[in-house]
This record gives structure tokens, C-alpha cells and sequence, in this order.
């Protein structure tokens, strides 16, 4: 099975070094010298990693083949992508691969079906989940402790204590009665309600 586990930002430097921006919490285990790694689009690789070293809290990687900063400069935003044992397990056993959470149903605590994970969103604060619900509508759950309080694979769930609002069709409902009605008094808030 395939993982991405980074996409290549801008040449550093004038000899081959690229930016990187991680996407695995293993890097030193996927993106280690001598790591081979499909791309996409496929056309830029395969890769083969040569050196790897941080600088700045960044991490930058240099490809065998890639001299200068011309040659680093087009593979800039290429997914890095690795071949993994879908069978394989993170290290950490409160980690989890996106393969491992797709399509497990989402239930609240109290056992209330909320959708199916449908995506998970890696965002530099935190990961999402982009939930399906059975009305066909989305909603965006943060991928956190304090909501998702247990991944259960064994059941194919992931348990939420969401809190109000989050999921509450009723809340949505009102906020949205609330941002028509101050529209209409001219409150004198920009056009962020979306009073467009």
C-alpha cells in the first residue's frame, strides 16, 4: 500500500537540497538516506533519497541526481510517496495510519451514529476528520484527544464526545437564524457573517 509522507517545497541552497514538508510521523524511519520513494506525478521519480539533514526546524533532503538548484526547483511541490505493509502498525500505539481510519463509523459517546470518515485533512495545527454523514452532508471533526476520545479498529469505529455545536444540527440552525437577523438590523459588523 502507498503512504504519502511529503510533498517538496522550494530548492535550498545552489546544490540540490529541497525543503520538505513532512507528512508522516515517521521521517526518520520513511525518509532516512537511501529511502527509494514513488512520486506523484510519477513522472518525477522514483527518488532515492541521498542525504537528509534539518536546519531551522525544517527538514531538507537532497536526491541522488539532483545537482542544483535548477534541477531542485522542478520537483517543488511533488508528493513524496513510500510503499508500506498494510499490515504495519505505527510504533506508537495511540498513532494511526490514514488507511487505518478511512471508513470507520463515527459515533458519539453515548452511541449516536454521527457518519464515515471519508478523508482526513492534514492541516499544520491538527488533523481532520471529514466525516459523512447519512443525509449526505459533511462535518469537519478535529482529530484531537479532548473529541476523539477512542479509535476502536477491532469494532471499525472512532468514538467522539463532540462538544456543543460541533455536531449539533440545532446550533448550526441557530447561528444561521442569528446571522440573517443581524443583517437586517445593520449591526455594523463587516460581511464575515456572510451577508453577502
Amino acid at each position: 500500500m502507498q503512504l504519502v509522507v511529503a510533498r517538496i517545497g522550494r530548492a535550498h541552497g545552489i546544490k540540490g537540497e529541497v525543503t520538505v514538508e513532512v507528512r508522516t510521523d515517521e521521517p526518520e524511519l520513511r525518509l532516512g538516506p537511501g529511502a527509494v520513494l514513488a512520486t506523484d506525478p510519477a513522472s518525477k521519480g522514483p527518488l532515492t533519497i541521498e542525504t537528509g539533514r534539518v536546519h531551522s526546524g525544517r527538514l531538507l533532503l537532497r536526491f541522488e541526481g539532483v545537482r542544483d538548484r535548477t534541477a531542485a526547483e522542478a520537483l517543488r511541490n511533488t508528493l513524496l510517496i513510500a510503499e508500506v505493509d498494510p499490515e504495519e502498525l505505527p510504533e506508537d500505539e495511540d498513532e494511526f495510519y490514514d488507511h487505518q481510519l478511512m471508513d470507520l463509523d463515527v459515533v458519539t459517546t453515548d452511541g449516536v451514529e454521527v457518519g464515515r470518515i471519508t478523508e482526513i485533512s492534514h492541516l499544520p495545527s491538527q488533523d481532520l476528520f471529514i466525516v459523512e454523514r447519512p443525509d449526505g452532508s459533511e462535518v469537519m471533526i478535529p482529530f484531537v484527544e479532548e473529541i476523539v476520545t477512542e479509535i476502536d479498529l477491532e469494532e471499525q469505529r472512532a468514538i467522539i464526545d463532540p462538544p456543543p455545536g460541533l455536531i449539533d444540527d440545532r446550533a448550526e440552525i441557530a447561528s444561521s437564524r442569528d446571522a440573517d437577523e443581524g443583517s437586517d438590523e445593520d449591526s455594523g459588523k463587516g460581511s464575515e457573517a456572510g451577508g453577502a
